[in-house]
């Protein structure tokens, strides 16, 4: 029996394009044996078809015309690695009408549309997978789509952005300020030169709607998780954090219980014994809480080009063998769910609080009395020595467990104290 090929078009051929199609040239055994079939690339989207992207690709390959990859016949998967969310977008939908299976890696398009994507792809027939946007090259996707299926997942939470991972470790480490860490990460390729998605938060609020909308089958969209970047951290935040046995990551936590899902990116203190709070540098953990299996952890390469090859062409393997099986399997567990999303004002954690104080008697039975009014009782108190220099001396809380709108109350009734010269930070602290 002649071995089938399984045609692919490739949407963009940036590091890590030219990784996907370097890979299918020179592990096309592995691949077929890995798939059954052989994986061929019959067309490649570029910008520009003179350009030396460091791969030998035949120049009938090429084309600067998406419709000669969306609309020929011989091409069974469409793997769009453009990213940004136009025209992948367009891209990704036309592909999905003319009956395309669709492999992307495109974590903003499918935060922002992902839901409506999977719909029309059930309704057509086809799959899109997806694994390559959360994570790199760690599973994650799949084994929610498939292994965990039996369970109710009561929790999703990590590190999941390696860029921000790597500064708040090099803070936390050798005790450098935010920039100076952030200079560094962009001197090592860690960070773009604009790091706003990474910083503020902005890409582990499209990995949390995405994994938060399959394991809880239900839309999450981006614009649904409550959002903060770690630009605000100072080294002597890490200073305190270590003093109270925590460390501090930015996580993406999304959690549901009986009123619905709370979804949120901020950083946290993170008690020093727990497994997220020992991975380091560009490493990206996630776990998984369920009522069958309990707590799962997931922990590898968060992103980089051959990872994110590696998954993407997961995908194209797993897409390959239903092509080979005719099976026709949906694109992942329907949306069915309509679950309420949840204000970040609902939520009841410990706070950290640090703050510069007028030295006087009194300052911290003030401090106390505006908590106290608003039911926010303190488990830990530090202050420090005065500066002499200011008559200014600094104070750092820790409180028991409260709600989200009284802390912010509390914060900016603090902040109109005479006592209070200025509120440096306040960090969730997680159990």
């Amino acid at each position: 029996m002649a071995t089938r090929t399984i045609g692919i078009g490739l949407l963009g051929v940036g590091v890590v394009g030219a990784g996907v199609a370097r890979t299918i040239l020179q592990k096309g055994e592995r691949l077929l044996h890995a798939s059954g079939g052989c994986i061929e690339l019959r067309n490649v989207l570029v910008r520009d078809l003179h350009k030396s992207r460091g791969i030998d690709l035949l120049p009938d390959l090429l084309t600067t015309n998406p419709q000669d990859v969306l609309e020929n016949p011989e091409i069974d998967i469409v793997v769009e690695v453009l990213g940004g969310p136009e025209p992948a977008k367009d891209y990704i939908f036309q592909a999905v009408a003319i009956g395309n299976h669709v492999v992307t890696a495109n974590k903003d398009v499918m935060a922002k549309y992902g839901p409506e994507i999977l719909e029309a792809a059930n309704s057509n027939g086809v799959r899109v997978l997806f694994e390559a946007t959360v994570a790199g090259g760690t599973p994650i996707i799949a084994p929610l789509q498939r292994d965990l299926l039996a369970n109710e997942v009561i929790a999703v939470n990590g590190s999941i952005n390696g860029t921000t991972n790597y500064i708040l470790t090099r803070m936390a480490r050798d005790g450098i300020d935010f920039m100076d860490a952030l200079t560094e990460a962009q001197e090592l390729g860690y960070a773009e030169p604009d790091p706003t998605n990474d910083v503020e938060g902005i890409d582990a609020a499209y990995k949390l709607a995405i994994l938060a909308s399959i394991a809880f089958q239900t839309p999450v969209f981006d614009s649904d998780v409550y959002r903060e970047g770690i630009s605000k951290l100072t080294s002597r935040d890490f200073v305190y954090a270590s003093e109270l046995g925590y460390t501090i990551k930015l996580i993406g936590v999304a959690r549901r219980d009986a009123e619905g899902i709370q979804a949120r990116v901020h950083p946290a203190f993170i008690s020093s014994d727990v497994m997220i709070a020992k991975v380091d540098g560009v490493l990206n953990a996630i776990e998984i809480e369920t009522d069958l299996a309990g707590r799962v952890l997931f922990h590898g390469q968060g992103a980089g080009a051959m990872p994110t090859t590696s998954a993407i062409l997961a995908d194209v393997i797993d897409c390959s063998r239903g092509l080979l099986d005719g099976k026709d399997s949906p694109s992942m567990i329907a949306l069915r769910r309509n679950i309420q999303i949840r204000s970040i004002m609902d939520l009841e954690t410990k706070y950290y609080i640090r703050m510069n104080v007028v030295e006087r008697p009194g300052v911290l039975a003030a401090i106390t009395r505006v908590l106290g009014d608003l039911e926010i009782s303190i488990a830990s108190v530090i202050q420090k020595e005065v500066d002499f220099t200011t008559l200014q001396a600094e104070i750092v809380l820790i409180t028991n467990r409260a709600k989200e709108s009284s802390i912010q109350q509390a914060i900016n009734e603090l902040a109109e104290l005479e006592v209070v010269a200025e509120i440096g930070t306040m960090v969730r602290v997680e159990d």
